[in-house]
């Protein structure tokens, strides 16, 4: 069944991810300079609207400020779906994307005033990668392709398929609250490299397996395109990042080339998490699990029925 979309309302989610996904980069500039207490008081910056914009100060006044406009354009688009949006579905996701940019601020200002707590902290950036999957999902779903009347793929692998999908975006969500947690202080690295370990087999093995029961299906064949390179650059980046955490170690201040691996490494996790996401919801919409075939007994007469369960 196909449900009327709305290229406006598309477009405007696409761009209110997009706006979600800078203000992941602010987020992450934030920590990498250490600039997270730059602004000592919430919500507003030392008593004023707008700070002497010198140092650190910089990074974390303009986080605010993007976070601010991303947490307006949230309400717009809530509003907008339920306003036009006639699947009861679909708004609901539009009010948990509104209740986590909430929550989210609510986390940046404790983050500040209890100044930086590792538990708090990593919430915070883990919030942050959970609203950009809400908004990455709205996206999707407010799209033509999603809405239109695809013919689904039967497949008898269809149903392990779209587990291992789902399985996926569930480690590489728990492998970004550990990174979260190792960027902040709450542990060492080693939890961190474990997880990276799983994420890289789920991500490899779930390519593999789109590539190789679906060539012909052009958006799952994009999807294990996607994952590969996405999964080959944050391990690189992540490496990368470590080494230059260690030339970075004698210096006082943080340095140019730390900062920006870092960022990377972050940004670049969120993309893959909004990858497998993505992928999940195109399995969960294509692919349709064949019905399993029983066979009854050899009949006296000797032929053998067959049925569909």
């Amino acid at each position: 069944m196909t449900t009327e979309s709305q290229p406006a309302l598309h477009r405007f989610a696409v761009f209110t991810a997009c706006c979600t996904f800078c203000l992941l980069i602010a987020g992450a500039l934030v920590t990498s300079r250490d600039a997270g207490l730059s602004v000592p008081d919430w919500p507003l910056a030392y008593g004023r609207v707008v700070p002497p914009l010198v140092g650190g100060i910089v990074y974390e006044y303009f986080h605010r400020v993007i976070a601010t406009f991303v947490g307006c354009l949230t309400i717009v688009l809530m509003v907008w779906l339920f306003l036009r949006e006639p699947r009861r579905w679909v708004r609901g996701v539009g009010a948990a994307a509104l209740g986590a940019v909430v929550a989210q601020g609510l986390l940046g200002g404790m983050t500040v005033l209890f100044f930086q707590p590792p538990a708090v902290s990593t919430a915070h950036a883990t919030l942050a990668q959970l609203f950009f999957c809400l908004t990455v999902s709205l996206a999707v779903f407010t799209g033509r392709w999603w809405q239109s009347d695809l013919s689904e793929i039967e497949s008898p692998d269809a149903a392990r398929i779209q587990s291992l999908a789902q399985w996926t975006v569930v480690a590489v969500f728990l492998q970004l609250i550990l990174g979260a947690a190792f960027r902040h202080r709450a542990f060492g690295l080693i939890p961190h490299v474990v997880g990276a370990v799983i994420v890289t087999l789920l991500i490899l093995r779930l390519a593999s397996a789109l590539k190789r029961n679906y060539p012909s299906v052009r958006q799952l064949r994009g999807s294990a395109r996607a994952l590969h390179i996405l999964i080959g650059a944050q391990l690189l980046l992540g490496v990368l990042a470590w080494w230059s955490l260690g030339y970075a170690a004698t210096f006082p201040q943080p340095v140019l080339i730390t900062v920006v691996l870092t960022v990377a490494h972050v940004v670049t996790g969120a993309l893959v998490l909004a990858c497998t996401l993505v992928t999940a919801l195109i399995c969960r919409r294509l692919l349709r699990p064949a019905p399993n075939v029983v066979t009854e007994p050899v009949t006296p007469a000797g032929i053998r029925r067959e049925q569909t369960a």
